[in-house]
């Protein structure tokens, strides 16, 4: 059971990084978002279909309600940071800093709020870390986009929080479709202020359908994938495991998308937030 969880934590960490360097190329990412989340939310229905037929709809209690519409508007937020750090910055760099940073977040929160203790291989994550995002951050030639990249890793914090609570007061396919469900609606309405937070873009930069609805089909899929593999694996092993997208992102972005500047120390920092995360883990 530990190994199909892993294969498909894998699975879910390719289609995750392959989606975030279509994203980086889409011309506009807010735009892109917004037809993806639309695309996500059909896909979503359509899958849903079959289970309402079997098993009727589950009922659902206020409280995963109230969790599921903070989760959506914390994961809009997290799309909109995601698109102001991928126009500013490169994908070797936002990437790493992104998903690094919402780990080392959760630490702080268990140490400060829940009085939790690190063993000494965790601290070496935590030290790790902090190393790796700021090796990535400081390959930035700007570092414009680190702002809006750590703020990303904040959001993934809290809306995976709020997520693992949500999806044990219901059936967590209803739970998904609900989220993406609301996400289909709320991004069209948070792209209005948005606007106001980034340069305006041109008709060349308006995102293919085609695109988007691979976008979209993918962070569906990716997002079923890991609560799939959290269903039969430990979260101590998914965690990490999901995680490889950021050293292959990383060289992605380097290799075929020709970030070529500070390329070593941005593989180096992005190999050392993988390692600190697998520690965190352990």
């Amino acid at each position: 059971m530990i190994a199909a969880g892993v294969g498909l934590a894998l699975l879910a960490a390719a289609l995750h990084g392959t989606w975030n360097a279509i994203l980086k190329v889409s011309g506009d990412p807010l735009r892109t978002f917004r037809r993806a989340t639309l695309m996500s939310g059909a896909i979503a229905t359509i899958a849903l279909l079959p289970e309402v037929l079997i098993l009727g709809w589950p009922s659902i209690s206020l409280a995963a309600l109230g969790l599921c519409v903070l989760s959506s508007v914390l994961e809009t937020t997290y799309l909109v940071l995601l698109s102001i750090a991928y126009r500013r910055g490169e994908l070797s760099a936002v990437y790493p800093i992104a998903r690094g940073s919402a780990p080392l977040l959760a630490v702080a929160v268990g140490l400060a709020l829940l009085g939790e203790r690190l063993s000494t291989a965790q601290l070496v994550g935590v030290a790790l870390l902090l190393v790796g995002i700021l090796a990535v951050a400081v390959s930035q030639a700007g570092g414009r986009a680190t702002l809006p990249a750590l703020l990303t890793g904040v959001a993934i914090a809290a809306y995976t929080s709020v997520d693992r609570l949500g999806v044990r007061m219901t059936e967590p396919w209803f739970y998904g479709w609900l989220l993406f469900a609301l996400m289909a609606i709320e991004l069209p309405l948070a792209l209005a202020v948005a606007k106001q937070l980034t340069s305006s873009t041109s008709r060349d930069d308006v995102p293919s359908w085609r695109k988007s609805a691979l976008i979209g089909g993918f962070m569906w899929a990716g997002y079923f994938l890991v609560l799939w593999a959290l269903s039969l694996a430990p979260l101590a092993v998914v965690a990490p495991v999901r995680e490889t997208a950021i050293v292959a992102v990383a060289a992605w972005g380097v290799w075929r998308m020709r970030e070529r500047k500070s390329a070593a120390l941005k593989l180096s920092g992005a190999a050392a937030t993988l390692v600190g995360v697998a520690l965190l883990a352990a």
